[in-house]
């Protein structure tokens, strides 16, 4: 069976030496909003959602303007919006993250491979608020980035970093980084199997400490975010869910909602 992590590391190393991320610019030059902040502040349920046109996994591919998709989102209350730009596997691109930054004014998390402090410069030129990091790439030596450097690096150029653990060693481990925010991505990225069970085994079985929480991957119910949040979650990033559903406003309402539905 293929590793599919190892096939995305491989292929954005290629993207990075290709030049795809050189900007030779910054596009925006004004302040970025922050994605912890953002979260904290949140008087319902903070949602991430995600810009996610295709995926090895979702059934179809979704078409639709980027700049709606966006608009949509920021009108259903999310807290921030997620943009692909891995370009291969996931449609995404860094001039989808430079529309979505034009139309909204809530904070941006750049989501792709990253294994160079290269994208984390072209995040930052593009305005993103934050960027993700995949600890199980810094921890297995995919790349010849450090972990440590790279969350300072991604300060450095004012942005955030959200995390990505997928077990309790990473989790635990995590804890201990600079990180601004932890994730629990319920995917195996190696297989690309989804089990919400990650969620919950991780967070039953840890005390959290000076992280906010982000669950990733296979929430599709406003039960699920209530399990998760009743166990320590702080957030949300949803994506397919969101992306497939023929109305893309009401479906990161219902999520960011979810306590009032409940009482109704």
């Amino acid at each position: 069976m293929v590793n599919f992590l190892k096939v995305l590391v491989e292929n954005a190393i290629n993207r990075v030496k290709s030049g795809y991320y050189n900007i030779s610019s910054s596009v925006t030059s004004s302040k970025t909003p922050s994605l912890k902040e953002a979260i904290l502040t949140c008087k319902a349920v903070p949602i991430i959602a995600e810009v996610k046109q295709a995926s090895p996994t979702m059934e179809r591919r979704v078409y639709g303007d980027v700049k709606n998709i966006a608009k949509a989102m920021e009108r259903g209350g999310a807290v921030g919006i997620s943009v692909l730009t891995e370009n291969i596997f996931f449609d995404g691109s860094l001039e989808k993250l430079r529309l979505v930054k034009e139309t909204v004014s809530i904070p941006i998390l750049m989501k792709d491979i990253i294994v160079s402090s290269v994208q984390l410069e072209a995040a930052s030129k593009l305005g993103a608020s934050a960027v993700l990091l995949i600890k199980k790439v810094y921890d297995q030596r995919m790349c010849d980035e450090d972990l440590d450097d790279m969350i300072k690096t991604a300060h450095s150029l004012g942005l955030e970093v959200l995390l990505e653990t997928h077990t309790e060693e990473e989790f635990l481990s995590g804890m201990n980084t600079e990180a601004d925010m932890l994730g629990i991505n319920n995917r195996n990225l190696d297989t690309l199997k989804v089990d919400v069970g990650v969620s919950e085994h991780i967070l039953m079985n840890v005390k959290v400490k000076h992280k906010l929480v982000v669950c990733e991957s296979g929430i599709n119910s406003p039960a699920q975010v209530i399990l998760l949040k009743s166990l320590g979650a702080d957030a949300f990033l949803v994506g397919t869910y969101i992306m497939t559903s023929s109305d893309i406003e009401g479906s990161v309402r219902r999520f960011v909602m979810v306590y009032d539905l409940c009482k109704s």
